[in-house]
């Protein structure tokens, strides 16, 4: 899916917006819990696939399983994850514009913010929501002076669907 308006001449600013990988659920009661095995490989995924980016930025919430999903990706281009607030998208989105104007960046958030962030850029909500289980999305941004241009695609191992009998 694409959203766009025309893009201009100036320097485009590309923002990849990803909820954590999946987090291991063997406690379900730990409110801030690691990555499962699976998350620690669509982890690497990501790095994977942003590997021939140039990433100037990795952000992501404080939380254990959004930092691991950053780390590899943060890692691979030699810079260190950054913290955000989670609460206030629009302080992100305007962190970004302004630091990093004409540079990509990766931002790690949860299924409860991962929309909201999209939104704070200015673009209208793709999907609905994202479910519990929604964990390869990986929302593309580009922006060129007021134009915007969304792409949502998918990375990693893709969830299996019922083969009907």
């Amino acid at each position: 899916m694409v959203m766009s308006t025309a893009l201009s001449t100036q320097a485009q600013t590309t923002v990849w917006i990803v909820r954590h990988a999946e987090k291991d659920l063997k406690n379900p009661s730990d409110p801030d819990p690691v990555l499962s095995l699976d998350g620690q490989d669509r982890a690497k995924d990501l790095a994977t696939l942003l590997r021939p980016k140039r990433v100037l930025a990795v952000y992501s919430t404080p939380f254990k399983r959004a930092r691991q999903t950053a780390e590899p990706t943060a890692y691979g281009h030699g810079i260190t994850v950054q913290t955000y607030d989670p609460a206030d998208p629009a302080a992100l989105a305007s962190t970004v514009l302004r630091q990093h104007k004409g540079g990509s960046v990766v931002i790690v958030g949860h299924s409860n913010t991962v929309l909201e962030l999209v939104e704070a850029f200015g673009i209208k909500r793709p999907i609905p929501a994202l479910k519990d289980d929604d964990y390869e999305y990986v929302f593309t941004i580009a922006i060129q002076g007021d134009a915007t241009q969304l792409q949502m695609s998918q990375y990693g191992k893709l969830k299996r669907t019922a083969v009907p009998k």
